[in-house]
């Protein structure tokens, strides 16, 4: 059915007609996320909800003139995050708390944790059809816990359902352009893998640039992993990543919108349910999909890769199959 899909024409005259939801859309990512998500055209019923602050963040961008609609919702009102999400074609959550100073990585997961299982039991419940794009850290384990929350809610669809890498993607051409001295739009780089630290597995073997001696790219590889302590450092502590994540946001929301709207070849690196290394227990694995009216419609595999990218996919296995059940034990406990 996708291969038979005719490319459109995005003219005035034909404009998409698509509500997105922000959830989380007052905070530090959200907001600029918003932004960019007004001016993106195929959106035109933009719709915000927060604990606070969503309705002003919606006045204030509702201002740029730009063909959508923004409304901002608040648990103050009645049925305030249902009719945020009603009828919603793509949600995304952004909500949750950055890990502050003396805050364990289990806090963090805690608290985000019961925002993301809420969260998601809104939108099973008020657009069980949305596709679902999760942006709240620590999304090797978010992921799961939505899965597993729309799963009990018996609506559970696997090709919309999204962790968003995008910004590995970002920091991958940005950091591999500044080693190469090249234009960094000119850079195409596929992450693989997963969302944190060393589950971060960019695919240098397979740019235009594969040749790098091994110091510099085993340089560059560590900066791609652990580039947000680079922003967590220069905020002295105060923040972390939001507007380059805003932006990653953003890009993966609109390649979702291009693929709804029948766009061909459409290709992202996502974390989605992935069957690459399912047979190990490994139930989520980001790779390359092509996003299509349905959500994802097609998985890509690996292709060739380096033996030290052999090794470091072998780590991160690791990591995400413990990541993975963390999410799902997380609901499940919490029943």
């Amino acid at each position: 059915m996708f291969s038979r899909i005719a490319k459109r024409s995005f003219s005035s005259s034909a404009a998409a007609n698509y509500k997105v939801a922000v959830l989380g859309a007052a905070g530090g990512i959200g907001q600029p996320l918003s932004l960019l998500l007004k001016l993106n055209h195929r959106v035109t019923d933009l719709s915000l909800y927060d604990i606070k602050g969503a309705k002003g963040v919606a006045a204030d961008i509702s201002h740029i003139p730009t063909n959508s609609k923004v409304e901002g919702f608040s648990p103050e009102e009645q049925e305030g995050l249902s009719k945020a999400l009603s009828g919603a074609d793509v949600v995304l959550i952004p909500a949750g708390v950055p890990r502050k100073p003396g805050m364990t990585r289990d806090d963090l997961f805690n608290i985000n944790a019961s925002i993301v299982r809420d969260l998601a039991s809104a939108c099973a419940d008020s657009c069980p059809n949305a596709a679902v794009l999760v942006i709240s850290n620590p999304v090797n384990s978010t992921v799961p816990i939505v899965r597993e929350v729309l799963k009990q809610k018996g609506v559970y669809n696997k090709d919309k359902l999204f962790g968003v890498t995008t910004l590995d993607v970002l920091r991958s051409s940005r950091f591999l352009s500044e080693v190469v001295g090249t234009d960094p739009t000119t850079e195409k780089v596929t992450v693989v893998g997963g969302h944190s630290g060393l589950t971060i597995v960019p695919l240098l073997s397979q740019t235009k640039h594969k040749d790098l001696k091994p110091d510099v790219r085993d340089a560059l590889i560590h900066r791609i992993q652990f580039g947000g302590d680079e922003v967590v450092q220069a905020k002295n502590g105060a923040g972390s990543a939001t507007l380059s994540m805003a932006q990653a946001g953003a890009r993966f929301a609109s390649a979702v919108l291009k693929g709804l709207d029948g766009e061909r070849d459409i290709i992202e690196p996502t974390f989605v349910e992935n069957p690459i290394y399912k047979d190990e227990g490994i139930d989520f694995f980001a790779t390359n999909v092509t996003l299509g009216p349905h959500g994802v419609a097609k998985i890509h595999d690996l292709g060739n890769l380096a033996d030290y990218e052999e090794e470091m996919i072998n780590t991160a296995k690791e990591t995400l199959k413990k990541n993975i059940v963390k999410g799902q034990e997380f609901v499940t406990a919490s029943k």
